[in-house]
């Protein structure tokens, strides 16, 4: 069933309010839901099919938060945004680092490449020869750099290409070419292939009517022409290297993605927070573990709460799913002209009618890690009411380049 527990618990209810109020935080601030955090990942581990779960960091961003999901058996490895962030966790203490996209980071090659413990920890994505030309030139003779392949996963309909855009690696023959430009390298070392399918992993199939129809035969057509292209494309790549890892899925498609057989780990990272992209999939069962909080600033008129900031607005094309939701009080909603704001949002509906100035607004945030990036701190809850700080990149200085 779709996930159904999108407020903030009474345990979080009572323990966030009085730090605010005794000053220990200040708003506008982040909070997770321990015990719903630990619920997310068991049912996750469920869904996965006894494949590990590859940690997504972009999706948490806190180095404790990641340390909590790692902590969970089914779980193993990270899977990181970019070869700095790779950097910032292999000198946190983390190892098994897969970086999801292309370095062409000059610096940060240079640093990986000169560093053995780096080199053992950390792997590059590449997906054309002018990312091995870069790790080549970077490393100046250091070395091997392990490397690993993305595969194109986009469904092709005629007319239209569905889902990320990410490589341009997509035949079994432009892996076989460029696998064998990898090998031919002794500064690089092939150790895995990534082939994420995006149009699956982040498309709802529980919504309802027309939309909810498409959305269904969308992702099961996706796997269906996806399942044979991948297998022919893993097995051209293990012509040429022993590989330690086939990655693919997402929150949204873990449990789809292990029953297609050919990847040997999955990927995730949102589900621990579940944002409300995920409301509407029917097998994701779980809680929503992190919110941000507003302060009410200002009561413009009878029956509007202005509060300060709010306007979190999430990546991707812009539209209605991409706004933050308010979730405690209940029945506010966005002003038609003025939306979620940078510096203030005014808010209307039953709910103002029962808030004063200085109270908290809870809202959900439209995608999972991109609220850490608005706060220096998440205040992370325990059931018995205990509370601890949690770090985020933006507190410690780290962007993701």
């Amino acid at each position: 069933m779709p996930s159904t527990v999108i407020s903030p618990s009474q345990t979080l209810l009572a323990v966030v309010p009085p730090l605010v109020e005794s000053g220990q935080i200040a708003a506008p601030y982040a909070a997770v839901d321990i015990a719903a955090f630990d619920y997310n990942a068991k049912q996750m581990v469920g869904r996965a099919r006894g494949l590990p779960i590859r940690v997504a960091s972009k999706s948490l961003r806190s180095v404790a938060a990641l340390r909590r999901a790692l902590d969970h058996d089914g779980f193993q490895g990270i899977l990181s945004y970019s070869v700095p962030e790779a950097i910032h966790l292999a000198q946190a203490g983390f190892d098994d680092i897969v970086v999801a996209y292309p370095c062409v980071n000059t610096a940060a090659l240079r640093e990986l490449a000169a560093d053995q413990k780096l080199r053992e920890t950390i792997t590059a994505m590449v997906d054309c020869t002018e990312h091995l030309e870069l790790i080549e030139a970077a490393a100046q003779g250091a070395g091997p750099v392990r490397v690993a392949i993305d595969l194109d996963c986009t469904l092709h309909l005629p007319g239209a290409v569905i889902g990320p855009r990410r490589s341009p690696v997509r035949t079994p023959e432009q892996v076989e070419e460029l696998a064998g430009a990898i090998v031919d390298k002794r500064c690089l070392r092939l150790v895995g292939v990534m082939a994420y399918e995006g149009q699956v992993a982040s498309v709802a199939d529980a919504e309802s009517g027309v939309a909810g129809s498409v959305k269904r035969w969308l992702r099961r057509t996706s796997m269906e022409q996806l399942a044979p292209r991948r297998k022919a494309c893993i097995d051209a790549a293990r012509q040429f290297a022993d590989l330690e890892f086939v990655n693919g899925g997402g929150t949204g498609s873990l449990d789809v993605s292990a029953d297609e057989g050919t990847l040997t780990e999955l990927a995730a990272g949102s589900g621990f927070y579940t944002p409300v992209i995920f409301d509407n999939f029917a097998t994701v069962n779980h809680r929503a573990a992190a919110f941000f909080i507003c302060q009410v600033s200002r009561i413009p008129a009878k029956g509007w709460a202005t509060v300060n900031s709010g306007g979190w607005i999430a990546s991707g094309p812009p539209a209605a799913d991409r706004v933050p939701v308010a979730v405690h009080p209940g029945g506010l909603k966005y002003s038609a002209t003025e939306g979620a704001g940078e510096v203030q949002t005014p808010l209307h509906g039953p709910g103002a009618s029962s808030v004063r100035v200085g109270d908290l607004v809870w809202f959900r945030h439209a995608k999972a890690g991109e609220m850490t990036e608005h706060v220096d701190g998440i205040v992370a809850v325990h059931p018995d009411g205990t509370a601890e700080t949690w770090d985020t990149y933006r507190g410690n200085g780290w962007t993701l380049r």
